[in-house]
């Protein structure tokens, strides 16, 4: 089996797919690795590494994606824009794509179509259920902590204020206030990491499980006052996507603290599918000047009707955060942790060197995007008939 990384085309994108440590485990494994040059350099490793391990360096990306039978990126396909071609359009019939394909996402839809025309099997890294069997793999909890830390240092260096309560020579400063909206991985990481950095911090989620995490970390939680069963799934584990009604009464139980607000980070994702509406530009009128959101939602869709995808942008004087990479900007440790998830992942589907798709296993059901020609992925499909 060939087993090819891509050097990753999003601006700023700093992240690679496999460190020289998983190659070396995928050689040892039977694997041909290509790597296209430069790949990790960003990230810290170099093509001397990566060659030691056992890789093959290879200049030109058409080369891999004309040989590979496995596709490893971080992000999902884009435009190439130094070779003026799709990346999509350089991969081949039964080819298979693992990476963060965010299907749900309106933006990615055309995208997805391209993946299932071409014949390519998508597998997208955000569908890793939350189950003990697949702690291994899931590259968006791994993601996630390091956008929560770095998304909320972001704001802290952004906001015209401190972020601690501040002694002077006239009289005490007040801390800044943050709120955090969405308290899972991401959440609970830029949570404590304000704390840490003494702001006033407030918190949100559907989940009781999830207020409880953000109490124990010194969160004022607020109750957003909805029903269990509209407002999270059976087991507890995720929230649901709430009826009009709810959502409306979701953010008038959030305006206050919304106003008041130094700092929003928004992290409410509903799983597989895309993510809520929370702060629309009516609310941002009514923000304080200066203030800074961080919308880490924003790959299934975003939870601010303003944010721009890879963008930051002020409206209305306020600042809001539309990254897409946040985790590549600690690119060492967002690396190490991500190509480890994607290594174990290939070690759960190659069965006698082939990728193995057994339907109805739960973790591939819920990573498959698109399979012999159809999107299968049921969240995509909901998302693009809502679109």
């Amino acid at each position: 089996m060939i087993i090819g990384v891509l050097k990753e085309i999003l601006t700023g994108e700093k992240r690679v797919a496999a460190t020289p440590e998983t190659v070396k485990k995928m050689v040892a494994d039977g694997y041909q690795v290509l790597i296209e040059k430069g790949a990790g350099e960003q990230s810290f490793y170099l093509d001397s590494q990566y060659l030691d391990a056992g890789a093959q360096i290879i200049a030109n990306p058409k080369t891999i994606y004309q040989t590979a039978d496995v596709i490893l990126k971080v992000k999902e396909p884009q435009f190439n824009e130094q070779l003026q071609v799709h990346e999509v359009e350089m991969m081949k019939k039964d080819q298979t794509l693992i990476t963060f394909i965010h299907p749900a996402s309106p933006n990615n839809h055309e995208m997805v179509k391209m993946l299932a025309a071409k014949g390519v099997t998508g597998l997208t890294l955000d569908g890793i259920p939350r189950i003990s069997r697949a702690q291994a793999m899931d590259a968006l909890s791994s993601m996630s902590t390091c956008a929560g830390y770095k998304g909320m240092i972001m704001a802290a260096d952004s906001i015209p204020k401190f972020m601690p309560m501040i002694g002077s020579a006239v009289g005490m400063i007040k801390p800044a206030t943050v709120l955090v909206i969405g308290t899972g991985v991401a959440g609970l990481r830029a949570l404590a990491t304000a704390k840490s950095l003494g702001a006033i911090v407030y918190s949100a989620d559907l989940r009781a499980e999830a207020n409880e995490q953000a109490k124990s970390l010194g969160a004022r939680v607020i109750d957003l006052e909805i029903p269990r069963k509209i407002a999270v799934t059976e087991d507890g584990l995720y929230a649901k996507s709430l009826p009009e009604k709810w959502l409306i009464h979701e953010k008038k139980k959030l305006l206050e603290v919304i106003k008041e607000a130094d700092i929003v980070f928004l992290s409410a994702l509903i799983f597989g599918k895309k993510s809520p509406i929370i702060i629309d530009e009516e609310i941002i009128k009514m923000m304080k000047p200066g203030a800074f959101i961080v919308d880490v939602a924003i790959d299934q869709g975003g939870n601010c009707a303003l944010t721009v995808p890879a963008n930051r942008v002020v409206r209305h004087n306020v600042t809001i955060e539309g990254s897409k990479n946040i985790p590549g900007m600690i690119p060492a440790s967002s690396t190490f942790m991500f190509a480890s998830n994607v290594y174990n992942l290939l070690n759960y589907l190659i069965k006698d060197n082939k990728i193995k798709l057994d339907l109805k296993d739960e973790i591939i059901k819920s990573i498959l995007v698109c399979h012999n020609g159809n999107i299968v992925h049921s969240g995509t499909l909901e998302a693009m008939k809502q679109n």
